[in-house]
């Protein structure tokens, strides 16, 4: 993924494209502050999108957790 430039807005065509590329990436298990990381956006702004864009969030330190 390219770096996305720090604050620059992002609307429209690029932001679903964007809400869409982050929402497979973190149903395959990636982070929302790795996502973030890797974009150069804040978590805020990742966390919104993929809520925005209806996907279900995990609970914190999920991939940490023992399944009962």
């Amino acid at each position: 993924m390219n770096e996305l430039k720090k604050g620059a807005r992002i609307t429209g065509q690029q932001r679903d494209d964007l809400a869409v590329d982050f929402g497979k990436r973190y149903q395959a298990g990636e982070s929302v502050r790795a996502l973030a990381s890797a974009s150069g956006r804040s978590y805020g702004f990742v966390h919104r999108l993929l809520v925005e864009s209806g996907h279900v969030m995990r609970a914190r330190g999920g991939a940490n957790r023992r399944k009962s």
